[in-house]
């Protein structure tokens, strides 16, 4: 792999938002990937999948992703960090909360902007913090909160873009197969 840089950026418009809208997650080993044959950080395959679909409030996620370089050793790696508040305590989210800890999923996030990213695409993903919480007062939070961390040799990659909410099988319209959504 050459290091050697190939472009430049201007500065950006501001005609984006922050946010996350919606959240997938994936059973680990579910997916079939395919990569855009120009651009191997574009992934318009996923193989024939079922993912499950979390809806989200404004301010009740958020996605960073940090490099992790150590030159004296020569490794460089992508920590990836969703935080995620589920409002509201059930037993059936109890139990799902429970399997996502148990197991490491893929989580397909999709932000305010449309852009869909996987977190965790080849190792999964860790519940490496949070539970169920709930406050003193009649006000406070009542839910879950949960850390799910990936570290991946790659940094996150983008799903093939959407042709917009208006699209059939939205937001997976323009990926090769055919993933199935279940929703809460």
């Amino acid at each position: 792999m050459a290091c050697n840089l190939t472009l430049g950026r201007a500065v950006a418009c501001k005609d984006q938002v922050a946010g996350l809208r919606k959240l997938y997650f994936a059973n680990y080993g579910g997916f079939s990937l395919g990569y855009d044959a120009t651009d191997t950080d574009m992934v318009d395959d996923l193989g024939a999948v079922t993912v499950y679909e979390y809806d989200l409030k404004d301010g009740n996620a958020s996605y960073t992703e940090a490099v992790q370089s150590t030159p004296e050793n020569g490794t460089t790696f992508w920590e990836q960090t969703l935080e995620v508040s589920f409002p509201k305590l059930s037993k059936e989210d109890h139990k799902e909360l429970k399997i996502m800890a148990y197991g490491r999923p893929h989580i397909i996030i999709l932000d305010n902007n449309d852009n869909l990213l996987v977190m965790g695409l080849l190792q999964g993903c860790d519940a490496t913090g949070g539970g169920l919480e709930t406050g003193q007062a009649k006000g406070d939070f009542s839910g879950y909160r949960y850390t799910f961390t990936a570290k991946e040799k790659v940094p996150a990659n983008f799903l093939k873009a959407t042709a917009g909410t208006s699209a059939t099988a939205y937001p997976f319209d323009n990926l090769t197969s055919t993933v199935t959504v279940t929703a809460g």
